[in-house]
């Protein structure tokens, strides 16, 4: 019963029945009560988002995985105190659960608690031992502690990768039952106190000693075949599926050995063991197996799965158990996911063991580590040949003459097994050229895409874009991809690039919300009132729990001068993903608008607490101190700003604002040369400079400043106001009047009339007469 309700919840799992798999497993924690069978409980509420159910099934639970799962749980519900409690380890030399997973987790658990060395040190380990863990590579980025791509995903993570293949039980992504685990898998599932130590240690070896064709099938069918993945978009939780009920009831179970080609008619038992060996024999080469190590092999297999010894009417009754199609077919079903090792092209051996060409640097060091040695046996049969005798007991055979011919073919044995090696080694070398060129393909892939962004997380939004135009037509066309490049359009103010590229991401992924909230920011740039409220709606319509969705609706809102429904929209995202920082950002600008300053620096500092790279609430502060005239405080906060983003044009133009209000002129000239050259278009900087130009009576340069600026912004008012106070300096009246007159029609803003019309009568007024006034 314990086992059918095991596979009946895991089937379940897989299929998305998540209220099945619930009630399932809580009958069956009910009357198998044990902490595995807890863990599949505690998955199963995972994946139906209820971690607080997790929460309180794993507390106090000591198993590796169950203290993974848990911590998952602690951090969802934002009690990171407990998830880090959970995850370090208790004793000195103890590691972190599920390795380069759990290494990530705490990676992020130290980040959100402000502790960014700690997070640096544990995503960098996390990625040293598995080199695919993208995550962990991203969050490395945004920390601004990433090594250059070609560095992280090089030679040694090829070297990596193809260690993890030849070992998959070490550092691999996917989450394992741990050492400490197996011990107490193996005292409940296969019933350890009634086998002999002899067959207890041959099975706790060959655990160990997984294939990644049959890694975790020792567990099949038992409370130990539960989940080990904790992680909630992991729906196929094992590595084999649970075998049928036909096998625990009569029908013995394929041989594990890599080797081995089971004889699916030897389990239909249609004839006699004697003619199935003639037949054998008949058949091409490499099926050729003397019956003594097929009976040999079988009684190894159901000793490791804790059956019962094979009997001989297994080789000498013609009469089956069950009907021929159905042991054929569950014979076959494992077979096709336990056998490894054949000579057949789409077995796991050589798909596992074929990773590199003989040209390679890796399979150079794999044959020198002795990986492949020609003539030694393989690790699936490597059960102590001395102890041949022991496994294979002559007085348990029931046909005398099966034993005759048997010997008979021991005598060619030895060139089999040479002639049989040979041909798997050719056939190892020709597919390893094909896993070794799969993954040096997919750490190229990863080392361009890498680079790319992590040019893009320093600002470096040119070269990003340099990169990401040397990927594939296939892999540029992405969604994830084109929403990277409209994010670096973004940062170099290049909104209708950013649209188009935004465009494009929403036709490839009309479901992703990948990049959606700067998205809408550009649209609000632009203002494109029709298209910005159309992306709210659709989002919101596509889930109205993602945090994008409400920052595209504030945005909409924003742009229609409503602040105060806007902020709410914010709110509502924030309060969907608190460790959204852009969101909290955005309050801050509405905060700002409604010149609400004190909650508005609440906003950004909270964005900060987040992500201490997010130069946009460093600019927000700064701008706040700017219009409250604090200005060493806004200079402070623009400089961390243009640290972390040295690019911007925007933040050196008012950084150079700040410096020329503590009377730093000269550096304020250079920051606005700096911010001129950084983007052309941008006339802020221009005319900020003219500004500074003006108050330090260099009218000469001024003009000229201002003059190229026209060019740039012919409809600007307060360009042609400027220049009308210059020529008023000269006394040139007649210009200046033309000048303001000209601002006037420009239609300015309210406050910028009353200041154009109060120069125009004081026209003929000095300007020292003006200020005592």
């Amino acid at each position: 019963m314990e086992t059918l309700l095991i596979d009946c919840v895991q089937s379940s799992l897989r299929h998305f029945m998540l209220r099945n798999a619930i009630f399932l497993c809580e009958r069956l924690c009910a009357d198998f009560p044990s902490e595995l069978n807890s863990q599949l409980l505690a998955i199963c509420y995972l994946h139906n988002n209820q971690a607080y159910c997790a929460y309180h099934i794993l507390k106090g639970t000591q198993m590796a995985q169950s203290r993974y799962l848990f911590a998952i749980s602690c951090v969802q519900m934002d009690l990171l105190t407990e998830a880090e409690a959970a995850l370090c380890p208790t004793e000195p030399n103890a590691e972190v659960p599920n390795g380069a997973a759990g290494h990530y987790l705490l990676g992020l658990i130290y980040r959100y608690t402000d502790r960014r060395k700690s997070a640096v040190d544990h995503f960098k380990r996390a990625l040293s031992m598995d080199p695919l863990l993208w995550a962990a590579y991203e969050e490395l980025c945004v920390l601004g502690a990433a090594e250059e791509a070609n560095g992280v995903f090089s030679e040694a993570a090829a070297l990596c990768i193809w260690q993890q293949l030849l070992n998959p039980g070490s550092n691999t992504p996917n989450l394992q039952i741990t050492n400490e685990d197996h011990v107490v898998v193996l005292n409940k599932t296969l019933g350890s106190e009634e086998m002999s130590p002899r067959q207890l240690k041959s099975m706790q070896g060959n655990i160990f000693r997984d294939t990644p064709g049959n890694h975790v099938a020792v567990f099949s069918g038992g409370p130990s075949s539960q989940p080990s993945s904790g992680g909630s978009s992991n729906i196929s939780l094992y590595g084999t599926p649970s075998p049928m009920p036909a096998q625990l009831y009569g029908v013995a179970p394929p041989p594990l050995c890599r080797n081995v080609q089971p004889n699916l008619n030897i389990l239909g038992g249609e004839s006699s063991p004697k003619s199935k060996i003639n037949t054998t024999l008949q058949g091409s080469r490499r099926k050729l197996l003397d019956e003594g190590k097929l009976r040999k092999k079988f009684c190894l297999s159901s000793a490791y799965f804790g059956l019962s010894q094979v009997s001989g009417r297994l080789f000498s009754d013609s009469e089956p158990r069950r009907s021929t199609r159905l042991a054929g077919e569950a014979a076959n079903t494992n077979s096709n996911s336990l056998q490894v090792g054949t000579n057949g092209s789409g077995h796991s051996s050589t798909r596992y063991f074929g990773g590199l060409s003989s040209s390679s640097k890796l399979i150079s060091a794999a044959i020198r580590s002795g990986t492949f040695c020609k003539g030694q046996p393989s690790a699936s049969e490597s059960f102590d040949e001395g102890r041949r005798s022991e496994s294979f007991d002559d007085s348990r055979l029931d046909n005398t003459a099966t034993t005759s011919s048997s010997a008979s073919l021991f005598a060619d044995d030895g060139s089999l097994e040479r002639e049989r090696t040979g041909q798997q080694m050719g056939g190892v070398l020709a597919h390893g050229s094909r896993v070794s060129s799969g993954i040096l393909e997919l750490l190229d892939l990863l080392r361009t895409l890498g680079e790319g962004y992590r040019l893009s997380c320093m600002y470096r939004c040119q070269d990003a874009l340099d990169i990401y135009m040397k990927l594939s037509h296939k892999q540029y066309n992405t969604g994830w991809v084109l929403s990277q490049v409209g994010k670096a359009y973004f940062e170099m103010v290049d909104y209708l690039e950013a649209d188009q590229a935004f465009t494009l991401a929403r036709q490839a992924s009309p479901y992703s919300f990948e990049g959606m909230d700067i998205y809408s920011t550009v649209l609000f740039h632009l203002k494109e009132e029709m298209k910005l409220s159309y992306l709210a709606q659709e989002l919101i319509s596509t889930d109205r729990l993602a945090p994008q969705s409400w920052c595209a609706m504030g945005n909409c809102y924003s742009l229609q001068k409503d602040h105060e429904t806007a902020l709410k929209n914010f709110q509502r995202a924030v309060q969907l993903n608190s460790k959204f920082a852009y969101a909290h950002t955005l309050c801050g600008h509405e905060h700002v608008a409604l010149e609400d300053f004190e909650n508005g620096i609440k906003s950004y500092q909270s964005a900060l607490r987040i992500n201490p790279r997010h130069y946009n609430s460093w600019y927000g502060l700064g701008m706040i101190y700017l219009r409250q005239e604090k200005f060493e405080f806004a200079e402070h906060h623009f400089r961390r700003a243009f640290q972390i983003n040295p690019c911007s044009s925007v933040i050196m133009c008012y950084l150079g604002t700040a410096l020329h209000a503590l009377k730093k002129s000269e550096e304020a000239l250079n920051m606005m040369d700096k911010a001129i050259i950084a983007d052309k278009k941008n006339p802020l900087p221009m005319y900020q400079k003219a500004n500074i130009l003006v108050s330090l009576e260099k009218f000469d340069e001024a003009l000229k400043v201002l003059e190229a600026l026209k060019e740039y912004a012919p409809q600007e008012s307060s360009v042609y106001a400027l220049m009308g106070k210059i020529y008023k300096q000269w006394n040139i009246y007649e210009k200046a009047m033309l000048h303001f007159g000209l601002a006037l029609d420009l239609k300015p803003s309210a406050t910028d009339v009353a200041t154009i019309k109060l120069a125009i009568e004081k026209l003929h007024v000095p300007d020292e007469m003006v200020d005592n006034l």
